[in-house]
């Protein structure tokens, strides 16, 4: 069974980001691993993008009940995986779909969406990894985790270099 890494972050596009994205992209696609995002734009996009054209498989997890809600609705892209899972649960509902279902859940950037994802992995005390200098939630979760302890199983780790930050929570991957 392949190992499911997931990434969420930044729907935005931040260019002076962009370049982290495709080599964490990269370097997801180097490992025979699959990966997960929540099918949506931004750094996650590019993400996303950069791993399929690298040769990884890359399963979006929709919001969207359909493949025209997800454009319709939530103006989300299709073209960035090789397969959408339409949830039909809707944002909150579908990053409790997406999370649960990796084995490893990284953070590039990301907002209030991202933080949800986040406590949901912390919750299920997941192997976690914050790609630190990407701004957002990936460089505030461990002042936010000090900040608001709970006993959790979660792992938690931190690099600026998006391979490095892979190799370290591979490691523990069962």
């Amino acid at each position: 069974m392949k190992i499911k890494i997931g990434v969420m972050g930044s729907a935005e596009d931040t260019p002076a980001i962009k370049e982290k994205a495709d080599a964490l992209g990269k370097a997801i696609a180097a490992r025979e691993v699959v990966l997960l995002t929540g099918a949506t734009t931004g750094l996650v996009y590019a993400t996303g993008k950069a791993a399929r054209e690298a040769g990884a498989m890359h399963i979006g997890i929709s919001p969207a009940h359909d493949q025209r809600e997800h454009g319709e609705r939530y103006s989300l892209p299709v073209d960035g995986c090789e397969a959408i899972m339409y949830t039909g649960f809707g944002l909150k509902g579908r990053n409790v779909v997406l999370v649960r279902s990796c084995d490893v859940v990284l953070f590039i950037a990301g907002s209030i969406g991202s933080l949800n994802e986040f406590t949901i992995a912390y919750d299920e005390g997941k192997i976690i990894g914050c790609l630190t200098g990407s701004g957002g939630v990936a460089d505030e979760i461990e002042r936010l985790s000090d900040a608001f302890q709970k006993p959790s199983k979660a792992r938690l780790f931190y690099d600026s270099e998006p391979g490095r930050l892979l190799e370290k929570c591979l490691a523990l991957v069962p």
